[in-house]
C-alpha cells in the first residue's frame, strides 16, 4: 500500500492547477494509491542483464533511400490545370487583406 496522503494528493492537485473537492480528493487518494502500487510491483521486477529498448518489439526501418528520379517537367504538370501564371498553378484567392 502506497504511502500516499490526502495532503500529497491536494499537493499535486495545486501543482497541476486542479480544483478538486472534498469528494474528488478522497477518490483520488484512492486512485492514485492503486497506480502507485501498482508501479512498485513492476518496479519489483528482476531486470538484470536485460536490454533496455524503446520498443517491445524489433522495429526495422522501412524508409527508402533518398533516389534522384525523373519526374514532370513544369509544361507537363500544369498541362491540365485550369490556368498557369509564372509556372504556378493559378487558383482564385479565398483570403483578404484585412
Amino acid at each position: 500500500m502506497s504511502s500516499l496522503s490526502r495532503d500529497d494528493v491536494a499537493h499535486l492537485a495545486m501543482l497541476a492547477r486542479i480544483e478538486l473537492t472534498d469528494g474528488e480528493l478522497d477518490r483520488m487518494l484512492g486512485e492514485l494509491s492503486v497506480i502507485l502500487d501498482a508501479v512498485a510491483l513492476v518496479q519489483q521486477a528482476p531486470t538484470e542483464g536485460v536490454e533496455p529498448m524503446s520498443h517491445p518489439l524489433p522495429l526495422v526501418n522501412v524508409a527508402r533511400p533518398d533516389e534522384v528520379r525523373p519526374g514532370l517537367t513544369a509544361a507537363q504538370a500544369l498541362s491540365g490545370a485550369p490556368e498557369a501564371d509564372q509556372q504556378r498553378f493559378s487558383v482564385p484567392r479565398i483570403l483578404t487583406d484585412d
